[in-house]
């Protein structure tokens, strides 16, 4: 199944299956305890990030050919930062360069993890049992917030409002059985950027629900990103980074493709 937050035409905010083209069936209840399927149907006037994340988990690093280009090497251990759940927005809505500062404004493909029930100190075995499904995300991140003005401390410069993209809806684990073997790319104002696959990863996903459980617990709807591949903006030479009029592509093989442009936040 396809879970989806919507704007129906009637104005109202809804969750649901979604059915193809602009049509949901409507859930009623909780997606992640007590919930129904009302059988009823309703026309999607605009799609919504799937979810409200309880929390936001995001491991940098993760990807071997995304170490390799940065020059830092592989970590021992997945590398935990946080972001603001007030970051995320869902498909078409636009990307804000901040006002704070958007210089040096990137785009992160990720594939997103979206836990289902509460997890702590499971083992990598028991792992897929918590994982609800999974998402398209961009980890958009402020490099010189990231880098310089926060001493490398990450959680400031990836958590600006809007850094979080997240959609088009949650993929559910029975459509999706190797989370580990899937093709994942950036595509900006049509030309790919990043183009990897999940093997790639250096902590595969139960991997990575396993170790995080051992530190804190994950609620369910947590929201874990799960890293991004090389062909990252900053990288490149010359950069290539954000700036307003783009048009940012998250596109990963069994999910779908999540979309937004780029605009300047007016103070």
């Amino acid at each position: 199944m396809k879970i989806i937050r919507f704007i129906s035409e009637g104005g109202d905010e809804q969750t649901g299956i979604h059915l193809g083209g602009s049509e949901a069936e409507v859930i009623e209840g909780d997606i992640f305890e007590a919930h129904r399927l009302t059988g009823r149907r309703e026309r999607i006037r605009r799609l919504l990030a799937p979810l409200r994340p309880v929390n936001i988990l995001a491991v940098g690093l993760n990807y071997r050919c995304h170490a390799d280009e940065t020059g830092i090497g592989y970590p021992e251990l997945p590398v935990l930062f946080l972001k603001s759940i007030s970051s995320v927005i869902g498909p078409e809505e636009a990307i804000l360069l901040p006002a704070a500062g958007p210089d040096q404004v990137d785009y992160e493909a990720e594939l997103a993890v979206v836990i289902g029930k509460r997890a702590k100190n499971v083992s990598v075995e028991q792992a897929a049992e918590y994982i609800f499904g999974y998402s398209c995300a961009n980890d958009v991140s402020a490099r010189d917030w990231q880098i310089e003005k926060q001493k490398k401390q990450w959680s400031r410069g990836k958590s600006f409002d809007t850094f979080c993209p997240l959609g088009p809806w949650i993929v559910t684990q029975d459509e999706l059985p190797d989370p580990n073997n899937l093709t994942i790319r950036t595509i900006l104002n049509g030309k790919i950027m990043q183009d990897s696959n999940t093997k790639e990863m250096i902590f595969n996903i139960p991997s990575l629900v396993s170790d995080l459980s051992r530190s804190l617990t994950l609620l369910p709807g947590t929201v874990i990103l799960t890293g991004t591949p090389k062909g990252v903006g900053f990288t490149r030479k010359p950069p290539v980074l954000l700036k307003e009029g783009d048009v940012v592509t998250i596109d990963i093989q069994g999910i779908g493709q999540l979309t937004n442009p780029v605009q300047i936040e007016r103070k």
